[in-house]
């Protein structure tokens, strides 16, 4: 259960919510063979439905698509979008243009493994071979990061038909190996083994692998994708960013300069794609509620593809300022805090060992150790310790949230006129403390 103030209940997740029972099945059981019917990448039937019916209805998604790609506009994605629009529209120049540009110098394994999926019917079989022959030779190269194993994923299915194992050899260690035994006990542990900037990509390679092999990677990871949600929707700061296009909520970054349009466009983009997988679930559908407002929706040319791929206005969606103010992720040990959900809140961040304050449309970014007024949202109280072994402060709150503790270590904990108890910080080095209603007390805590 996600540790918010106040509570609020959460819908049980089918499949994750037994714990273990889900990941019962084992690799022997598995199958990392690749049979399903192209399109096999991120369009299952339902969803490319979805998108030709918003083609006939000229829904406004698909009336920006149209004519940035009817109009000539530069896309930044060449590949992904006249593939896509190729696949919903079945223009013919369309996927002229996508292989052309797959079949030019570009080595963007991703895009090709779309553009190979997406466009079978218009590939001759000289430009398929030499295509798959380009692929091939990506996957030949080292993986390195998430995205780069989410595109080797899109490949390896894009490509299976032309390999002797239907793909198994390259998806099977991948989804064994590198997740199951590298990044999922990370992610369990509370560590940030995947890049907030790249939990896009993430996405898609769960698409692709659940669409065409049944298999769940949340599965291996069920703390960490049940908090994911709401983790992410917490970690934008409250003012949006005004472009020619849009506008854009910004998510979090330890970097110094200006607030980046392209991790705008992947973060909303990941979000979308976060409801596509489980729009059931109650968190889902308060990330609904919190993309569909047409002032965000994505009309520039890098934007507007993902937006209309995984856009669904059909989904029901609940306000999100029915969420709590203050969002604690008790595995990451991530809190972030503000005192209202307009765009002029104070807002306070603390995500993997980064600790800012936004106030008056600034990003203060703050030192370990450094004194912040302490912040009060909906009867709670968040404070940070000016050191990670001991603080006294005045608790008036009946939640109170001290942050940049040491992680993972043992407190005790005195309130006037209480015996001591022990506590404990989380991962993230975050300790959570409750009281009675209309406390006011001095409280003291030391590291044992």
């Amino acid at each position: 259960m996600v540790e918010r103030f106040p509570v609020v209940l959460l819908a049980a997740w089918p499949l994750l919510s037994t714990a273990g029972a889900a990941f019962a099945q084992t690799a022997a059981d598995e199958d990392f063979h690749v049979y399903t019917d192209s399109p096999r990448l991120l369009l299952t039937r339902a969803r490319l439905r979805l998108l030709q019916r918003e083609r006939a209805r000229q829904s406004m998604r698909w009336e920006q698509f149209d004519a940035l790609i009817s109009g000539g506009a530069p896309m930044p994605e060449p590949g992904f979008a006249f593939a896509l629009y190729y696949q919903i529209a079945r223009d013919p120049s369309a996927a002229k243009k996508a292989i052309d540009w797959a079949l030019g110098d570009t080595m963007d394994l991703r895009q090709l493994a779309l553009v190979l999926d997406w466009c079978g019917p218009a590939l001759s079989p000289a430009q398929a071979e030499r295509l798959a022959a380009k692929i091939r030779k990506g996957l030949a190269a080292p993986a390195g990061d998430v995205r780069g194993q989410s595109a080797r994923v899109l490949a390896a299915i894009a490509l299976a038909d032309s390999l002797p194992d239907q793909g198994q050899a390259l998806l099977k260690p991948l989804v064994l190996d590198w997740w199951r035994s590298q990044i999922a006990p990370r992610l369990e542990n509370g560590e940030p083994a995947v890049p907030r900037e790249q939990i896009y990509f993430l996405y898609e390679m769960m698409h692709a692998l659940r669409d065409n092999l049944k298999i769940d990677l949340r599965e291996s990871a069920p703390e960490y994708f049940k908090d994911l949600p709401m983790d992410h929707l917490a970690g934008h700061y409250p003012a949006s960013l005004q472009t020619p296009a849009n506008e854009y909520r910004v998510p979090v970054y330890a970097r110094e300069g200006s607030p980046d349009v392209h991790d705008a466009i992947l973060s909303r983009a990941a979000e979308l794609a976060m409801v596509a997988y489980d729009g059931n679930a109650l968190d889902s559908q308060y990330l609904q509620g919190w993309l569909m407002q047409d002032r965000f929706l994505m009309r520039g040319a890098m934007g507007i593809a993902y937006e209309l791929l995984w856009a669904n206005p059909y989904q029901p969606g609940l306000s999100y300022f029915q969420l709590p103010l203050i969002f604690h992720n008790p595995l990451t040990g991530h809190v972030f805090a503000r005192t209202s959900w307009e765009e002029d809140a104070t807002w306070l961040g603390y995500f993997d060992g980064h600790l800012q304050l936004f106030r008056g449309g600034q990003i203060e970014s703050l030192r370990p150790g450094a004194k912040i007024p302490p912040l009060h949202a909906a009867g709670a109280l968040v404070l940070s310790a000016d050191r990670p072994e001991a603080l006294k402060f005045r608790a008036n709150a009946e939640a109170v949230f001290v942050l940049h503790l040491t992680p993972r270590a043992s407190y005790d904990v005195e309130a006037d006129d209480q015996e001591m108890w022990d506590a404990e910080t989380d991962a993230g080095g975050t300790l959570r403390l409750s009281f009675p209603e209309n406390t006011d007390t001095g409280v003291r805590i030391h590291r044992h």
